[in-house]
């Protein structure tokens, strides 16, 4: 059963992944990945990490899932054959803004050097 944990976030991982692209319209402008998702030990919490570039349409995506999070938690229940299906809670994802900023700060120095 140590596997369990690892099984279930990659089956929530590519349901939800399925259930977003197929049910819901995001910005035509973003780029939205599901990064990873944690469970939690007990299996009843699982917390979603989600990446949006450009960053600048980060709230606006994250807004939406959160307005959302009923309809996707309905549907990922009737996805998965499992009870209880564990509660999802989006997070959003700071490394890719992070590495946007970086890679900003080194082209910036190849211009000037």
């Amino acid at each position: 059963m140590k596997n369990r944990p690892v099984q279930v976030q990659e089956l929530i991982k590519q349901e939800l992944g399925q259930i977003i692209l197929r049910e819901f319209e995001m910005p035509e402008d973003a780029l939205v990945t599901l990064t990873r998702v944690v469970a939690s030990g007990n299996l009843q919490e699982a917390k979603v990490f989600i990446s949006v570039v450009p960053d600048a349409r980060a709230s606006e995506v994250m807004k939406m899932l959160e307005q959302n999070v009923y309809n996707i938690q309905q549907m990922l229940n009737e996805r998965l054959k499992m009870r209880p299906v564990p509660r999802i809670r989006w997070i959003a994802e700071t490394a890719g803004a992070e590495a946007q900023r970086i890679e900003g700060l080194l082209d910036q120095l190849k211009k000037e050097g």
